[in-house]
């Protein structure tokens, strides 16, 4: 399976390493490329935009981010395959890029983030918590629109297990990022959404949008009062999202050892990690086995959500 084949070429790279020549020393030569999957503006893109700089700093090279959306992450995937595996391009990637596109080409250098959603709603929309939310939908189905950051992604499946689970008919609108559907949410073209903290808070500071509840299973530190959603009336209901990044599978193992050490460097540094857990995320930076573990397991979990929620691959 895709996951078992993951973990198993992280090893397998790991274990070869001192049996490599060391392109490391050398390395880098010119600025490093990092893919972003999602539109500009997004929780995903802000973070790669954040650890992006400061490993520029420690490496003495310009990363230049360079946003390919679309296909719900598939074309950033593929650019990321076709390019050289030299360690001079890198992407961001999710669970919901690992459990639709085949990634078999990439190697996973270390997981930047866990966390939630909140649901924010259109403050046109008559509910302010999650169970009038919900009698809304029971009452007007097909009328709720949410958006999403493309089909299959985390946002579109919390939705989906959403409407799954409270047996309601919510309608589902894909982007190309969690930025444009949270302009046509303050714009009032969709009813509520599952945004990421990073983007929404600044709207729900200013009133634009009413947070509901967040999507995690425990509550989050940027929004104490706020209730989980299994609190707020949808028992056993919980969605976390991470954002990760990846780089050719081919490329030198002591290269992939560098990269990690020097992405991890970048997150927990004092100005990348406040900010990223100011803005309701956590900080991980771990090991490439240890997120190669992760993604199998996230693969998996939502292989079956969609499977139940009738959600096809993009």
């Amino acid at each position: 399976m895709q996951f078992k084949t993951l973990v198993m070429s992280v090893v397998a790279a790991v274990a070869s390493i001192a049996a490599c020549s060391t392109p490391a020393q050398q390395y880098p030569q010119k600025p490093l490329r990092w893919i972003s999957p999602y539109a500009a503006g997004g929780g995903s893109d802000l973070t790669t935009r954040a650890v992006a700089r400061k490993l520029g700093e420690i490496l003495g090279q310009t990363v230049v981010v360079d946003n390919r959306t679309g296909a719900s992450g598939k074309i950033a995937v593929e650019l990321a395959s076709h390019a050289p595996a030299d360690g001079y391009t890198l992407v961001t990637f999710t669970p919901s890029i690992s459990a639709n596109q085949d990634i078999r080409s990439l190697a996973p250098l270390t997981q930047m983030t866990s966390q939630g959603y909140v649901w924010i709603v259109h403050p046109a929309i008559p509910a302010t918590s999650m169970k009038e939310l919900i009698a809304l939908a029971r009452a007007k189905p097909g009328t709720l629109h949410y958006g999403s950051s493309g089909i299959a992604t985390m946002q579109h499946m919390a939705g989906a297990m959403l409407g799954t689970m409270t047996h309601t008919d919510l309608v589902h609108v894909p982007y190309k990022g969690g930025a444009p559907a949270l302009t046509d949410l303050l714009g009032g073209q969709l009813q509520f959404f599952a945004a990421d903290m990073w983007s929404s808070l600044p709207h729900i500071k200013s009133n634009k949008v009413r947070p509901l509840a967040v999507t995690s299973g425990k509550r989050s530190a940027v929004f104490p009062d706020l209730p989980t959603t299994a609190e707020a009336g949808v028992p056993g209901y919980a969605v976390e999202n991470w954002y990760g990044v990846a780089t050719h599978a081919k490329t030198p193992p002591d290269l992939l050892l560098r990269l990690n050490r020097e992405l991890v460097q970048a997150l927990k540094s004092p100005e990348v990690h406040g900010r990223i857990v100011q803005e309701g995320a956590n900080v991980i930076g771990n090991s490439a086995a240890d997120f190669a573990a992760i993604i199998g397991h996230d693969v998996r979990q939502w292989h079956a959500v969609a499977r139940e929620a009738g959600i096809a691959n993009p």
